[in-house]
């Protein structure tokens, strides 16, 4: 790795397959990152245990995960895949964020509304806006939500700070979190003299925004109650084939990427993002041809580009102790970072050194 290279640092929980939507709309792109960038790629278990989780489960998909990154094109020659509890540093500099940061903030922040709400809870509005009103409608007996639950950007925020990252890869649904380690870097800045590079926001090429098969009006997705609505790049052909059959289409018969056709739209635009035509080209293609043949099409596309990952899935999930020496490398590539920031930051904050 090079020190010229710009660091760009990504993360995820182990929640299991990923979809399709994953794929085209994030991993695929991180796997472009890894000749232009320093690149560190993070499966985050210790924000997975914010939540309700089962330990068994939580060590399967981690595994699992790191099988799916490497399948997916992430190279462990090219970049360190580590798992966040490999490395010192990670909970440690989120104490001293922690310090930093308001109350207020955090519970502001939409996520922690939104998981708290499926909980029973709400956040108060008005004078008490700092504080926490149980919803006792519809309420589960004896749900709370935990301080990891809300201290969860902080962490966030101190898995990139820990790596000096220059961007990160985010969607829309974590910019918030993004902008609060924007915030707590400078606040430090500020307080302490420049330490922290203020993380940008990395912008990928334009990825495949894919839908669901089964409602096209919303993103595709792992939790979806419908599991024909989501392809998982672990399906088996068959699985693809019978689920891409019975996606929900539009009325009339002409194959055309129109806001009046959103369930032709999305096989058009899955179709484009693997085979690499444009959606215009295909609508020129599919002209004369009716919905089912647009169907086939984009199973035998989708099946073409899922079976050498789910292939190369196989082998390495089988094959534990090569994973464990991936993680092994790319922890040790982590914490040769994280222990060189961890150390300015503790000087800096007044902390004394460890005789050695």
């Amino acid at each position: 790795m090079s020190d010229a290279k710009k660091v760009i640092l990504t993360c995820a929980q182990p929640t299991g397959v990923l979809t399709m939507g994953n794929y085209l709309g994030a991993v695929k792109n991180w796997a472009t990152m890894q000749d232009d960038y320093e690149c560190f790629f993070g499966v985050v278990d210790q924000h997975a245990i914010t939540v309700k989780y089962s330990p068994a489960e939580l060590r399967k998909n981690t595994l699992s995960c790191v099988a799916q990154y490497l399948a997916c094109g992430l190279d462990p020659e090219r970049s360190a895949v580590f798992v966040q509890s490999h490395v010192t540093g990670h909970t440690e500099l989120a104490w001293l964020l922690s310090c930093m940061t308001p109350i207020g903030e955090l519970q502001r922040m939409t996520q922690f509304k939104e998981k708290a709400a499926k909980l029973g809870f709400n956040i108060a509005e008005g004078e008490d806006a700092n504080a926490l009103k149980f919803a006792h409608e519809g309420a589960r007996a004896g749900a709370s939500v935990n301080a990891g639950l809300l201290m969860y950007p902080v962490l966030m925020a101190a898995d990139i700070l820990l790596y000096n990252a220059d961007a990160v890869p985010v969607g829309n649904d974590q910019r918030q979190h993004l902008e609060l380690c924007r915030d707590l870097a400078q606040r430090f800045n500020n307080q302490y003299s420049e330490t922290f590079t203020v993380p940008e926001p990395y912008i990928a090429p334009a990825g495949a925004r894919i839908m669901s098969l089964q409602d096209p009006t919303r993103k595709m997705s792992k939790s979806d109650d419908n599991q024909g609505a989501t392809l998982f790049i672990l399906d088996t052909p068959d699985q693809l084939r019978k689920k891409i059959m019975s996606a929900v289409t539009d009325s009339g018969s002409e194959i055309r990427a129109t806001e009046d056709k959103p369930g032709v739209s999305n096989l058009l635009q899955i179709h484009s993002a693997l085979s690499g035509d444009s959606v215009a080209d295909l609508e020129a293609h599919f002209t004369g041809k009716g919905y089912g043949d647009l169907k086939k099409e984009v199973a035998e596309v989708v099946i073409a580009a899922l079976e050498p990952v789910r292939t190369r899935y196989e082998a390495l999930i089988a094959d534990k102790a090569h994973l464990e020496s991936v993680l092994r490398d790319g922890a040790d590539a982590a914490q040769k970072r994280a222990y060189k920031m961890l150390a300015k930051v503790y000087r800096k904050a007044g902390f004394v050194e460890r005789p050695r």
